[in-house]
Formats: C-alpha cells, sequence, structure tokens
C-alpha cells in the first residue's frame, strides 16, 4: 500500500443507494414529448417535477443545499434559488441524453479541450481509462467519440442499477455498435469486466465520486472538507499501465457540451496520489459550473 493512503471498509452510511430515481415511463414520456413537440417542450415539462422533489425528496434537496451554502459558500437564499436551478438543469441534462440517441444530435454541438490526449490513447492501441465524475453529462461522451470517428471500443462503467431498463428501451432508437456498458455491482465482480476490457484494449470510462455501502474508499479534500471517495477506480488506474485522463461533459447555454480532457501523470500503485489529483481537478469543474453538480446525497458526510 502506498504511503498515506487509508482505505476505509466499514460500513458507510450516508451513502448513495445505487439507485437514481427515473423509470422507463417517465423516459416515455419525455421521448414522446420530444417527437411531437420538441425539446424545447420537454425542457419546459421539466419544470413540472421540481417542486415535488424539493419539497418531497427532502433528503435530496437538503444534500444540494449544503453543498450550495457550507461548500460554495452561497447565502440561504442563492442556495435555495440553486437547488431549484440544479434541478432543472439536471433535467435538461437528462432531455439531452434521450435527444440525442433517439436523432436530435443535429441540434447539438460539441466542443472539445484536450481532444489530442484522446487522440493519442486511441492510437495506442492498448486501451486507456477515462476517469470523470457525476457532474456535466459524461455519458454524452461517447457521441463525442462518434463526431471524431474514433473507431474503437468503449466501456462506460455505470453506478444505477436502473439504468437497465431504460437503456433497453431506448436502443430501439438508437444503435451503439462500440459501447458496452459494466453496471457496478457489490459483490465487485465488475472488477473483473474492467480488467477484462483493458486486456481487450478497450477504453474504458469510469466514475471516481460515488460508491456503494460497504465498498473500500479513500479520502480526499474537496471544497474545503474531506469527502470518501472509491478507492476502485484509482487502485486499477494505478496498476493497469495504460494511458488516464480525466474527462468531463459539460452542459454549456444553447444546448452546447464542452468536453475536457486531462492527461495525468500517474505514480504506480499509488492510488491516493491519483485521487488526490482527481479532486483538485473536479474542485475545478464544479467551481466553474457549480449548476452541475449532481450527487443528491450526504457527500461529506456531514449533515446533521
Amino acid at each position: 500500500m502506498a504511503k498515506n493512503q487509508a482505505p476505509i471498509t466499514t460500513k458507510h452510511e450516508n451513502t448513495w443507494t445505487g439507485k437514481s430515481r427515473g423509470s422507463v415511463a417517465g423516459y416515455k414520456v419525455f421521448v414522446f414529448f420530444i417527437q411531437k413537440f420538441g425539446i424545447r417542450a420537454a425542457y419546459a415539462l421539466m419544470h413540472v417535477p421540481i417542486p415535488y422533489f424539493c419539497l418531497a425528496v427532502r433528503n435530496n434537496t437538503k444534500a444540494l443545499h449544503y453543498f450550495y451554502t457550507k461548500r460554495l459558500g452561497y447565502s440561504w437564499l442563492k442556495s435555495s434559488l440553486s437547488v431549484y436551478r440544479n434541478y432543472y438543469v439536471f433535467g435538461q441534462s437528462l432531455v439531452d441524453k434521450i435527444a440525442i440517441p433517439i436523432g436530435k444530435g443535429a441540434k447539438y454541438s460539441y466542443e472539445f479541450d484536450g481532444e489530442e490526449h484522446i487522440t493519442q490513447m486511441m492510437q495506442g492501441g492498448e486501451g486507456g481509462i477515462l476517469i470523470s465524475a457525476h457532474v456535466g453529462n459524461f455519458e454524452l461522451a461517447q457521441y463525442f467519440f462518434k463526431k471524431r470517428d474514433f473507431d474503437t471500443a468503449i466501456s462506460i462503467v455505470i453506478t444505477d442499477r436502473e439504468h437497465e431498463d431504460i437503456r433497453e428501451y431506448l436502443d430501439q432508437f438508437t444503435k451503439r455498435d462500440h459501447v458496452n456498458f459494466i453496471i457496478v455491482k457489490e459483490d465487485m465482480a465488475h472488477i473483473f469486466e474492467i480488467s477484462a476490457a483493458i486486456a481487450q484494449n478497450r477504453i474504458v470510462c469510469i466514475s471516481g465520486d460515488r460508491f456503494l455501502n460497504k465498498t473500500k474508499t479513500l479520502e480526499a479534500k474537496l471544497l474545503g472538507k474531506n469527502a470518501k471517495f472509491p478507492i476502485g477506480p484509482f487502485q486499477i488506474a494505478t496498476r493497469m499501465q495504460v494511458p488516464v485522463l480525466f474527462v468531463y461533459v459539460m452542459r454549456e447555454p444553447k444546448r452546447h457540451y464542452h468536453l475536457y480532457a486531462r492527461k495525468i501523470k500517474v505514480e504506480r500503485r499509488d492510488a491516493q496520489d491519483l485521487l488526490n489529483k482527481f479532486a483538485a481537478h473536479l474542485e475545478l469543474v464544479v467551481e466553474k459550473y457549480p449548476l452541475q453538480w449532481f450527487n443528491f446525497y450526504d457527500f461529506w458526510g456531514d449533515i446533521d
């Protein structure tokens, strides 16, 4: 174990449950609105459920309010407005995630920042690891790759168990020849799938900021306070001896998406060092895009 690396193996309280709110029925409604009335109509529809989430889903709202008041230093009023706006931007991101694969991609624009690092990774022929977070709309990275005709196999690691049913429904509208989804499981079986994907020279996209209960964790400072992160992504990235990039896909005004890719120097078998670098990068992204922080739970373990 590397110096100062202290994984926590005990059961975690106040953690994400592994499931997000949403259903196939809800997606069907938005697919209908997008197809019949357009993307703007679907955005407008997102205002309908927001009051419910603000008032009824108290844990989510409380976690967001804490994020804005305690971690970003906003006033109570600015934080309250930001909570509403956060839910709305999250809703827009969900609409975009539906609209693009069902044939509305031409209505969006895309910007690459650090594309040369992805190109080098693709041309290397040895696979690689992209580490991101639950900010922005990371799953849209696959469409950035398609825009550049990156003809390579991609595996995206996701932590939401409910997404399988949703993906099965959305698959009727799109064809993902090169994308494979790996579901994070509590029995850690996904680790073997990730290792197999790397062995096949695939590009593996993985989130570094969420973990399920009983998962081993490391701590790093984010926005002035220590938080727990899953140890898995950082252990894998420091042991596989393949290129590692931090990648974020952030939403800009007028249906514009900005992909950031940063090449990271990896210290062999030092997961803590890589996590510290990740937290520093993530902090910059969160400060620039505060309305796109989509971790709706007690991330810092500091809410009464």
